[in-house]
């Protein structure tokens, strides 16, 4: 077995405003400890107020012209120089990532990764079309359509993806001209911070980026309110969504929300079972199931039921709960007390609810805000589990007869993120294409995970506004205008 790693010292962490490193206007201060370690601090971060987004805001709108007027390949070479300062750090931010908020160093080195990606990608959408060419019906005179920028941006951010969801944000806003205020997740701002780091070194235009530490409830909802800001990206909980959705929109603010999953995995008799166990174990239980694309509801057909349930059952047998920062943990802590809490709760609902715990359930560590994978059974369709998203390491097993059943019970829910089928058939992967409500669609894979270069959003109670990343993020982050040129 690997050793253990260290965690090295943390520095006291600062606000990034105007291309400087600033405490907050208020001199306050609140520490993050660790949820593996609860008793060890893991650094201490400015409390932003109302005039920290105030001059984030002030900074921004300066700097917007400005960066507004480059080429967007000149605009580009600052996010590849920031790829390349995250590379450089990578281990660095992955050890942070795991001591601050719990997530497996294998999946943080992961996510580190995929950040530098996010940042190459955006950098080579200035070599894309910038409108469209068109002739006038009477004279053939030009007329053409143009992408322009929104102007000042905010971006507010969760705690589960520290470092990937704020660069997936901040990337094709920055890329498309528009200049960005970024307020943190409270629980995760150590690894945030390395962003305002790498573009420090990447030398971007003071201004351009900048990025606040601090609760949502006082700064974030600051940045919503602020009339020079013209667009809020939020990814978090359905509650805070709407509320920044409904406030934003009274001022004619763009919004785009990405907000829970419930998501189902539905497993027919002709699939590959081994593949199928591994995926339902990835995808319920990696990062102790703190994604909104976790796997929730597990629908197996009746001839492989208990095959699979067997097999699942020692899949989680065989796998690693602990410590985050051993290379061969795969489930680590939740990421608080509060969020320990909720999850310990619900558990306890679902017993009551009727459903059976088959394996997990019970508190894994007498400090840490551990909890093994739990797997439940005998779950009713309306039961809470089977509805509400419960943000950690807990799956439901359900039976089926036919895909048609199967189909139905999956988009049964108001949520429709991901979804995913295993199967070996055409047949029933084409009619999934079609029938399934998500806006993520699986087959033969997990329900999470995300391909940088293509829309990742959802539908019906999990999305509101156009889809984040890939060329889809244009829609977002820019105004299109038709312009008719008559000599």
């Amino acid at each position: 077995m690997s050793d253990v790693l260290d965690a090295p010292t943390r520095p006291a962490g600062l606000n990034y405003v105007g291309g400087a490193w600033v405490p907050s206007a208020s001199g306050d201060t609140y520490t993050r400890t660790s949820p593996m370690r609860p008793s060890e601090v893991v650094g201490e971060f400015s409390a932003s107020g109302e005039a920290d987004a105030e001059a984030a805001v002030a900074a921004a709108a300066a700097a917007y012209a400005g960066w507004a007027a480059l080429p967007l390949a000149v605009r580009g070479r600052y996010l590849n120089a920031a790829a390349a300062a995250l590379e450089a750090r990578g281990e660095e931010i992955a050890r942070d990532m795991s001591i601050e908020m719990g997530k497996p160093l294998r999946e943080a080195r992961g996510e580190t990764a995929r950040a530098s990606q996010i940042l190459r990608y955006a950098a080579s959408e200035a070599y894309r079309p910038v409108g469209e060419h068109f002739e006038q019906s009477a004279t053939g005179a030009q007329v053409s359509t143009r992408r322009r920028p929104v102007g000042v941006v905010a971006l507010i951010t969760p705690w589960n993806f520290p470092i990937a969801i704020p660069i997936w944000k901040l990337a094709p806003a920055l890329i498309y001209g528009n200049t960005v205020v970024l307020k943190l997740a409270y629980e995760a701002p150590q690894t945030g911070l390395h962003i305002a780091a790498a573009f420090a070194e990447a030398e971007l235009p003071a201004g351009v980026l900048n990025i606040l530490t601090g609760r949502g409830s006082t700064v974030g909802a600051a940045l919503v309110r602020d009339p020079r800001v013209r667009a809020i990206s939020f990814t978090g909980s359905v509650a805070t969504g709407h509320g920044v959705r409904d406030e934003a929109t009274k001022t004619g603010k763009r919004v785009q929300l990405e907000l829970g999953g419930h998501n189902p995995m539905i497993v027919l008799a002709d699939a590959d079972l081994d593949r199928a166990v591994e995926a339902a174990y990835a995808g319920a239980f990696w990062s102790a199931g703190q994604k909104c694309t976790a796997t929730r509801r597990i629908y197996v057909q009746a001839p492989v039921y208990d095959a699979f349930r067997t097999g699942l059952l020692a899949r989680i047998e065989r796998g690693r709960v602990g410590d985050p920062l051993d290379p061969e943990v795969e489930v680590g802590p939740i990421v608080n007390e509060s969020q320990f809490d909720e999850i310990v709760e619900a558990i306890e609902r679902g017993k009551r609810d009727g459903g059976t715990v088959l394996t997990g359930g019970e508190r894994a560590d007498p400090d840490g805000y551990l909890i093994p994978p739990t797997v439940f059974e005998g779950v009713a369709d309306d039961a809470f589990l089977s509805c509400e998203e419960v943000f950690g390491p807990v799956t439901s097993l359900y039976r089926f007869e036919t895909l048609d059943e199967a189909i139905e019970r999956a988009n049964a829910v108001e949520f429709g993120l991901s979804t995913a089928l295993f199967t070996s058939s055409l047949v029933a992967a084409t009619r999934f294409q079609k029938e399934a409500q998500a806006g993520l669609i699986h087959v033969n894979s997990q329900t999470a995970g995300a391909e940088v270069h293509v829309p990742f959003g959802g539908i019906k109670s999990s999305g509101f506004g156009p889809h984040e990343q890939g060329h889809a993020a244009i829609e977002f982050y820019t105004e299109l205008v038709t312009v008719y040129i008559d000599p």
